[in-house]
């Protein structure tokens, strides 16, 4: 199976609005991962997690199937960089304590992704994966973006899509589950900042390549009437936490 890359062409807008994870995430990790070694962020994207995760690991290796997105990622001296896919690194066996996922295990092939998590990580260490779908807003704003989101988009999200809108409860998880709190990210955002948000989504760049529009524009002239100068938005997060 052929790996998808479908955050390519709008990759620097994607590092500019797509949300962080919250500090208490990376607190979490600090608690439940003992030795702080070495770390492999998989599917980085543009480095969120690597960024926080160099904080505290020695080394983080980062890996994506995207030249763009890692053109786009923060740099540390402790992150390491390096085009792969998923189900295939150069990595060498046993040599993570922890292997992170965020916003991304839908697009993989299980199977072949949780082998090679077996074979590079070390005995004991932990899996973790989290991902969100659609956020929330407040009244009217909530109504007309969910229809944005699950009629006018809806149609044009790949088919993985739906391992998100199910909180990953879909996704397979062949590991020894650890017990995670459950984590929110909240923002006031512009209506610019939600603009720019929306079109990081990879069913935008679908809808454009088959309409030869953007529909962005139009519901952000519908929102106009009702966005505050900060809006509040709502991003709830889902795990999967495992020890190998």
């Amino acid at each position: 199976m052929m790996a998808k890359d479908n955050f390519s062409k709008q990759a620097s807008i994607y590092a500019q609005f797509r949300p962080t994870y919250p500090k208490v995430v990376f607190d979490y990790l600090n608690e439940v991962v003992k030795n702080k070694n070495t770390v492999w962020d998989c599917a980085t994207g543009n480095g969120q997690m690597a960024r926080e995760l160099a904080k505290t690991f020695e080394k983080v290796y980062a890996t994506d199937i995207s030249q763009k997105q890692l053109d786009n990622a923060f740099q540390a001296e402790n992150i390491v960089y390096s085009i792969a896919k998923a189900e295939e690194t150069l990595f060498a066996d046993n040599t993570f304590d922890l292997i992170t996922v965020a916003q991304a295990i839908h697009w993989f092939d299980f199977e072949k992704f949780y082998a090679e998590v077996n074979r590079v990580a070390k005995s004991g260490a932990v899996l973790f994966v989290i991902g969100y779908s659609m956020p929330r807003f407040e009244g009217i704003i909530d109504e007309i973006l969910q229809d944005f989101y699950w009629n006018v988009t809806g149609p044009y999200w790949d088919a993985e899509r739906k391992h998100l809108d199910n909180r990953l409860e879909s996704v397979p998880f062949p590991f020894e589950k650890i017990e995670c709190p459950h984590f929110t990210n909240e923002y006031r955002w512009t209506l610019e900042m939600a603009e720019g948000y929306f079109n990081s989504w990879s069913s935008i760049q679908h809808y454009i390549k088959k309409n030869g529009k953007n529909p962005v524009g139009e519901v952000i002239d519908k929102l106009r009437e009702y966005w505050k100068e900060k809006q509040r938005v709502e991003f709830p997060l889902f795990t999967k936490v495992g020890r190998i």
